[in-house]
Parts: C-alpha cells; structure tokens; sequence
C-alpha cells in the first residue's frame, strides 16, 4: 500500500513539474526594463514624462515589469543605471542627451546587458546600445512657420535650458522656418532669444526651475514677442504661466501635446512639436523583449516627418488661415522630400 501511495506521489509531481515547464499552473519570468530619467523628474510633462509612456505602453500591452529611477543631480545617473544592472535588468533605457557619457561607460563594462537612451547616438556605434534620436529640426521649422503667421508685434521668440544639441535643433528649425515665411510673404518677423548665425541665445542654465521660465518669458515679452517657444523641460511651464497672467500672446509646446499634458494652459498654447518618444521607446521594449531577439547591433533609430517620429499638434482653432494650413501640408511633404532645408545641418558645419 504505501509503495502504490509512493508511485501515486511521484506521478503527480512529475505531472507538476511538466505543467510548471509547459506554463500551465507555473509563473512565468516578465521580462524587465528600466528607466533612468534626467533631472526634470519622471512628471517633467515633456521628455521623461512621455518616455515613461512608453514605458507604461510596453507594461500593458506587452506584459513586461517596468520600473523607473529619478535623478535629482548629474551624479545620480551612474549610481541610478548600476542599481538596474545590479538588479538584473536586460533592458536599461536613460533619458536624456546629459546620459550619454554614463550610459556609455554602464554599456561597455556590462556588453551582456542591452541599453537605449533617448535623443543620443553614438559615433562609432556601441552593439548593446540603441541611440533614440529624433529630427525636431523638422516639427520645429513647422512651429516656426506658424509663429510667423500667428504673431501680430511681427516678433517672436525661443529659449533654451541648457545649451546642448537636443534644445538647439528645435530653436534653429523654428527659426528657420521664421525665415521661411518671411521669404513667401514677405514679412520681416524677428527671431527673439537664438541666433544661429552667431550660435547664441537665452538659456535658463537648467531644465526644473519655473521661476526661471516666467522671468525670461516676461523679458522676451517685453521686448515685443507675442509667441513663445521654450524648449526647457518643465522651466517652459512657468513660461506657459507667465503668458497666461499677461494675455495677448502664445506659447508653443515642445516634446508632447501641452493641451493634453498640460490643460491648464491650453487656452494659450499656439500649438506644440511634437518628439514621439512614447512610441520609439515602446518599440525599443517589444523588439528587445521578444525571443528572436539577437540583439541592436548598434543601430541608432531616427524619427522624423516621414515616420511620424516628430510633426506638431493642431494649431489653436481660428489662429492661422486656411491658405498658411495648406501650406504647412506642402511644406511638411516638401521637408520630406528634401526640397526645404531646415538650417540644421548647416549650423552644425558652422561649429566645427
């Protein structure tokens, strides 16, 4: 009786055991990625915030565990990357062209480990990186058009955070499409705050301080702009405020939609350039996360007009007439195609 009651016993947990192989009755390991977020915190309603989207995008419809570190200083990006190394992590995604030296130090000591990081790429190529990086010189020089076509002082303005290549190819597109409209309408509408002819501009220094963003907002406002593009993080909030207090101006929203991020201010957003990294990052996680997977080779992903890595949001209702909105269309297809030139490539010529 009790050798049968063994036999019994031992069927059943090889039973067990297969199930548990097979996934019927077991758990199965989530694949993991992490996410270290510069200073502007993981709520910045710009690039960590829309990062982090993807991040959420990836955990409900891939199934995978996601998690997210902030970073209240610079030296917290290395100590935040090694804390996902040391927890395992496959996938570590850093968010943020300040990232790029620590990401590249966590890649090379760790080539078993997979990383991206968010508007960088690296020449020559890391295999274990995927550089995110987008041409919002494209969505920019569409805001700029719009601006010019919106502004009634026949003045308009951009500032930066911080004097990196990721804030300025927004500011050099957007004047250049300034530019653009002044050539088809014969306008002259002035560019506030950049001037890439002589690589100089307004920069807050950082990319947290609201403060910041109203006192500069209230000095471009003074000196007559009457549209605003600040490409810094959460200081362009407090610039979306001090154009709301004033009254008889707009702001242009940078990376999201900034009627949706920010609705407080939608009453006074002109229109926003869009920086898709929600769905660059969602796709970085599934292609990562799936069991063909062999690995990023060092590719570097782009996203511009043609693959609706950038663009802009809807323009306020009733601001810009419909011939400017035709034109828009046919400037964005004729950006695509390479007959526009936004000014980017020739600045960059011009540092070196």
């Amino acid at each position: 009786m009790r050798k049968n009651l063994f036999v019994v016993v031992s069927i059943v947990m090889l039973v067990s055991l297969v199930l548990t192989a097979c996934g019927g009755g077991g758990t199965t390991t989530k694949f993991k990625a992490g996410m270290v977020t510069d200073m502007g915190g993981i709520d910045d309603k710009s690039f960590n915030a829309t990062s982090w989207k993807g991040m959420e995008m990836a955990q409900k419809d891939l199934g995978v565990e996601v998690k997210y570190l902030e970073s209240q200083q610079q030296t917290d990006y290395a100590t935040n990357i090694t804390q996902f190394v040391n927890q395992g992590y496959p996938l570590i995604i850093t968010v943020g062209f300040l990232l790029g030296d620590d990401t590249k130090a966590a890649a090379e000591k760790n080539p078993n480990i997979n990383f991206a990081i968010v508007d960088y790429s690296y020449d020559p190529p890391i295999s274990n990186v995927r550089g995110l990086t987008f041409a919002t010189d494209q969505a920019g020089f569409l805001a700029g058009y719009v601006a010019a076509a919106a502004t009634k002082t026949g003045k308009v303005a951009t500032f930066g955070g911080i004097n990196i290549p990721t804030v300025s190819i927004f500011m050099v597109g957007y004047e250049s499409g300034v530019k653009y409209y002044n050539q088809k309408h014969g306008t002259n509408v002035q560019v506030l705050g950049w001037d890439s002819a002589a690589n100089n501009g307004v920069f807050a220094g950082n990319f947290e301080s609201t403060d910041d963003g109203r006192r500069i907002a209230e000095e471009l406002m003074n000196e007559g702009a009457d549209v605003i593009m600040p490409v810094a993080g959460p200081v362009g909030l407090g610039t979306a405020q001090a154009v709301k207090a004033k009254g008889g101006a707009w702001v242009i929203g940078v990376d999201t939609d900034w009627t949706v991020s920010a609705p407080e201010y939608k009453d006074v957003v002109l229109t926003s350039v869009l920086k898709n990294m929600d769905q660059a990052v969602f796709d970085t996680i599934k292609a990562a996360s799936a069991k063909d997977f062999k690995g990023f080779n060092g590719e570097n992903y782009s996203g511009t007009l043609a693959n609706n890595g950038v663009g802009i949001a809807p323009v306020a209702s009733g601001v810009i007439s419909a011939d400017v909105q035709k034109e828009l269309d046919q400037i964005k297809a004729d950006i695509i195609a390479g007959k526009i030139d936004t000014g980017w490539t020739a600045y960059l010529n011009s540092l070196k």
